[in-house]
């Protein structure tokens, strides 16, 4: 006979199998063709039924976790879909699970099929203060991909609170506010370092937001050197000389690629590369790279994984950093999008079917947007990464950057 220890992990793997299946199942089945849809409201699929069933079936908590996963990854994307039979009962039944893991996935999922009383609940746990941060953000971000109307007008609440500040900054491009940048340029000043960062991103998400931006520059409001170089370039392709007009000239790289090679490599001799302090270079790469690259297993997903890269070679990585659009792989090229109520995202792709696209921004590191709320979408020649990174910095922090760049090892941050 096998011992019960035995029995029991094999039980568990059958589960988690059946909860991959499902998903799979329902991620397919949500790949409807565009005739399927009636007036922007997703259809029902006869696979939403099947899970439903498997999760009322079931009485353990981790398996009823992974069919809700699996059943919301594959609805990700689509809004007001109809309801499977058997979802307001089981709803009740979920709602009253000891898993509060349960509990939530299941309030998600009740969003997604349009129930307002699901929303109701998700905003009341957003408003409580004394609510455990994790569920407000997840409670935040499923009001926001559901595009809840109500939420925006609750996200200038949230921003005296650090753990929420930044999503509801990022909240107000999600969800057009008139009321935005006001509110937002007037606590600029006191905001830290991240928070101004996500406020200049968001306002360059919108029309409306980027042309208060420009008068909040020209008021000194926001300082010039507070706009990242990749923003300011997609805000003069938005606005044009209106921008630039206040901002100036964003000049092509490839124009000088030649004399700014020159120029770096006069600065980056053998004598100074020795004298540099590769732990400030890691901390000047932590501020400025690490957003979209990953280098020794940290950093972000945007752009390709500098560890494995030919960084001993100086050559390589002045023309990658000083003219990145140079020779692009399109993989990384930028994907621009307009949305049919005025968002404009810019990002790498990530993962594309029938019903949405995915997008890795220098922002986040997910961004999904359904296929029926894009206006226009168009790939760019240009790398995500800007031209002019190095530009930006001091002789002596370029120097620093380099040297950790052609590290073989990870060094400790310098204090």
């Amino acid at each position: 006979m096998r011992p019960p220890d035995f029995v029991k992990r094999m039980r568990s793997m059958r589960c988690s199998l059946l909860a991959m299946s499902l998903s799979i199942t329902v991620l397919c089945s949500s790949f409807g063709n565009a005739d399927e849809k009636d007036a922007g409201v997703d259809q029902p699929v006869d696979s939403l039924s099947l899970v439903v069933n498997a999760i009322g079936q079931s009485n353990e908590s981790s398996v009823r976790r992974s069919l809700l996963r699996g059943l919301l990854a594959g609805l990700e994307g689509r809004r007001n879909v109809k309801a499977p039979a058997g979802w307001e009962l089981l709803r009740q039944e979920l709602a009253a699970d000891s898993d509060s893991q349960v509990q939530e996935l299941s309030m998600q999922l009740s969003q997604v099929f349009g129930d307002s009383q699901a929303a109701k609940e998700a905003l009341a746990i957003l408003s409580d203060s004394s609510a455990d941060s994790v569920r407000r953000r997840s409670a935040l971000h499923s009001l926001l991909e559901q595009q809840n109307k109500t939420v925006s007008a609750r996200l200038e609440s949230l921003l005296d609170d650090p753990s929420l500040a930044i999503d509801a900054i990022r909240g107000y491009a999600s969800i057009e506010n008139a009321a935005a940048p006001a509110i937002l340029f007037q606590r600029f000043p006191a905001m830290t370092a991240a928070q101004k960062r996500a406020t200049v991103e968001t306002m360059a998400a919108r029309m409306p937001y980027a042309e208060r931006l420009v008068g909040a520059v020209k008021r000194k409001v926001v300082a010039r050197d507070d706009i990242p170089v990749h923003v300011a370039r997609s805000l003069s392709e938005m606005l044009g000389d209106k921008f630039v007009k206040v901002y100036g000239e964003i000049r092509p790289v490839a124009d000088d690629r030649a004399m700014l090679l020159k120029k770096y490599k006069a600065m980056l001799t053998p004598k100074a590369i020795v004298a540099a302090d590769a732990g400030r270079g890691r901390v000047i790469f932590d501020k400025t790279c690490a957003a979209c690259h990953k280098l020794y297993g940290n950093g972000g997903e945007v752009g390709p994984d500098l560890t494995g890269s030919n960084r001993a070679n100086l050559d390589y990585i002045l023309l990658n950093s000083i003219d990145p659009s140079y020779d692009v792989p399109d993989a990384y090229k930028m994907v621009q999008i307009l949305t049919s109520e005025g968002r404009v995202i810019n990002g790498v792709l990530a993962e594309e079917d029938n019903v949405k696209i995915v997008l890795k921004t220098a922002e986040q590191p997910r961004v999904v947007i359904a296929k029926a709320d894009i206006e226009t979408r168009r790939v760019s020649k240009k790398s995500m990464m800007p031209d002019g990174q190095l530009d930006q910095l001091k002789p002596n922090q370029v120097v620093d950057l380099i040297k950790y760049l052609r590290t073989k090892s990870q060094v400790e941050l310098s204090k």
